[in-house]
């Protein structure tokens, strides 16, 4: 098998796990593969503004390879964008997103770790496509880029099935960059290597593509100033009643017409959706905890019988809440 070359853009600020996560993943698939004996299947690049010392958003400096001007993009297998305080100084690099264009449809892969995949946006690239990020960096995706579909309920978009999806992806916050790796060397070598790797960074293999970010944002940060931060203080408390539209309209003396302006002005969501959010984040707590079974949890958290809760961990992680609590208890 020749060498493969994955890459992986380098930038001022730029978050350090988003590089060195997924870039370790690949470099012990190689590791794996020299102890069965076989021949090294990636080769490493970082590719920077310029050959010089990069200062991640920690301090940590890592050593650019080469410009990334002076690489050509049809020598690249792989080639992934990061995040981090950097990101936009990035999309604002006419020469870097011009780059990228052009780097597209000569590379195998292209995809994004975290929120460079609003770099990849500001290319062009994800126009008319699905595409996830760090839920901090969602609503800057969705407003910043409005013909991107944004799904936040996503550890990364990649489908080895999918031509499409399989060539141009995006993958959420920090860890899911290592999700992502993952899925990337299952792809390429199999899922007994892949689970080498995995074991041997002490990981599960692997988190679904498609299941949601466990560090979701529920309430908005400026919640004790919101005209919804009573409300959202109360639901909390009452997850096993009634919260449907109607009864959190009374709750807030507000029409449930007037109730839904205001959760999409300030949550972006409605408040169904919100709920829904809530009773979830509470499952997992509860199952984290595993102090109590899921059918206590079900009741807890408003679902009822432990099926409804099912459907609902389903949807959202692709998993149920069974081995939920197998994997985070």
């Amino acid at each position: 098998m020749s060498l493969r070359t994955i890459a992986m853009l380098a930038f001022p600020e730029v978050m350090s796990l988003d590089v060195t996560g997924p870039m370790q993943v690949f470099a012990s698939a190689n590791v794996e593969r020299t102890r069965q004996g076989l021949a090294e299947c990636y080769r490493l690049l970082l590719l920077g503004q310029q050959p010089a010392p990069v200062a991640t958003s920690c301090g940590i400096r890592l050593c650019v390879d080469a410009c990334w001007q002076d690489v050509p993009p049809a020598t690249l297998d792989t080639l992934l964008v990061p995040g981090g305080a950097g990101v936009e100084a990035q999309y604002r690099n006419a020469a870097l997103l011009a780059w990228l264009k052009a780097a597209e449809p000569k590379v195998r892969r292209l995809g994004s770790v975290c929120s460079g995949a609003l770099i990849l946006a500001a290319a062009g690239l994800l126009d008319q496509r699905t595409a996830t990020t760090h839920w901090a960096d969602v609503e800057a995706l969705r407003q910043g880029y409005p013909a991107v579909q944004v799904d936040v309920d996503r550890l990364h978009t990649y489908d080895p099935k999918n031509d499409e999806t399989a060539h141009l992806f995006t993958s959420a916050g920090v860890t899911a960059g290592i999700d992502l790796a993952l899925a990337l060397v299952e792809a390429d070598l199999g899922r007994v290597t892949a689970l080498a790797v995995a074991r041997r960074l002490v990981m599960f293999l692997r988190r679904p593509g498609g299941q949601a970010q466990f560090s979701a944002l529920l309430p908005p940060a400026s919640s004790e100033v919101s005209r919804l931060g009573a409300l959202l203080e109360w639901i909390p408390a009452h997850l096993d009643g009634d919260l449907g539209i109607e009864a959190l309209a009374r709750q807030t003396h507000m029409s449930p017409r007037s109730l839904c302006r205001l959760f999409k002005a300030e949550l972006g969501i409605g408040p169904g959706r919100y709920v829904e959010q809530v009773r979830l984040q509470a499952a997992r707590n509860l199952l984290s905890d595993g102090q109590a079974c899921i059918a206590t949890v079900a009741r807890m958290t408003g679902y009822g019988h432990p099926e409804n809760m099912r459907r609902t961990f389903q949807k959202h992680l692709s998993i149920s809440p069974q081995e939920y609590a197998a994997r985070f208890a």
